[in-house]
């Protein structure tokens, strides 16, 4: 919305080519909610960052470097960025289409084995297409259900899929260590975190440990199980499932899973941990607009599963 018809003249007077995903009509109705989330930047043949950080001076600003959002994106080199070229392709050829969200599904969904030999620098594509397919959901669920040791797990948007919030609450149930990092008062959609605040009491009970990171807004998306590591745009909610379009590395690199081993404990040592004793005294306010927000996200995404 904030890209205009004179920033985009310049763009392509300059030579930029540019096109647009979806634009807004008005006869598209609730189509309109399709949105491209992807963040991705290919540099001609040799490295791609992914991750969820967007052009723009919300993510870093130089002139105010302590107003910053907290991001992660990850460097890729070698034969993937072949897969990753591909997918822009795809998807900047698409964006001539009429109908785009209506996208060619794979015929058989890639995945990483079980058990790599070296697993060193092994990765692949992971990626969501606006509720046709759901490699990545699909991807996190069978890592949840096969973890042993940890699943940290950050996300700035905790509204999450009951399956994804079952599947957590048992892999605490039988001993693995779950960690989830969360936003804190520093978020731009206040109503979205008390809307998913309303699942904190049972995960809590189940054994699962919860931390709002303080010092800035927390937007990263990455997922830690054991070795296994996700990074990228999904914020694995039902929102973003429904609606977007998404892409994640997923990776088992040794080197990679301790850098991001690493980030986790230096933010959990920022962050502020809920407790079912802190959780029960927080004031009347706070339970009201947890109430209200969580009951209207229920609402709402119960009308979409019905018309859908």
């Amino acid at each position: 919305m904030k890209l205009g018809q004179t920033a985009r003249q310049r763009l392509c007077d300059a030579g930029v080519e540019l096109r647009q995903y979806n634009p807004l009509k008005l006869r598209l109705r609730f189509r309109n909610l399709h949105r491209d989330h992807r963040k991705l930047i290919i540099i001609d043949d040799s490295c791609c960052f992914v991750g969820g950080t967007g052009a723009t001076d919300e993510f870093w600003n130089p002139s105010k470097p302590d107003e910053h959002w907290h991001e992660a994106m990850v460097e890729i080199a070698g034969p993937l960025i072949e897969d990753w070229r591909r997918l822009f392709d795809a998807q900047w050829t698409l964006c001539l289409k009429r109908r785009i969200w209506q996208l060619p599904l794979p015929q058989r969904l890639p995945k990483i084995p079980a058990n790599p030999r070296g697993g060193v620098g092994l990765g692949r594509v992971a990626y969501a297409a606006a509720r046709q397919h759901s490699d990545i959901l699909h991807s996190l669920l069978r890592n949840l259900q096969r973890a042993e040791r940890r699943i940290w797990l950050a996300t700035p948007y905790f509204l999450p899929t009951g399956r994804v919030r079952r599947e957590l609450m048992r892999a605490a149930r039988r001993g693995v260590e779950v960690r989830l990092l969360l936003t804190s008062r520093n978020t731009d959609h206040p109503s979205v975190r008390y809307a998913g605040q309303r699942y904190y009491p049972r995960l809590l009970r189940a054994g699962v440990r919860i931390h709002e990171y303080q010092p800035h807004f927390l937007h990263l998306k990455v997922v830690l199980v054991d070795d296994w590591v996700s990074i990228g745009s999904c914020n694995f909610d039902h929102w973003n499932l429904r609606w977007n379009l998404e892409a994640n590395l997923e990776a088992l690199d040794k080197s990679l899973s301790t850098a991001v081993a690493e980030s986790f404990e230096r933010d959990f040592s920022h962050s502020l941990e809920i407790d079912l004793q802190r959780w029960h005294a927080r004031p009347l306010r706070l339970r009201l607009y947890q109430r209200m927000w969580g009951l209207l996200d229920r609402l709402v995404i119960n009308i979409f599963n019905r018309s859908g």
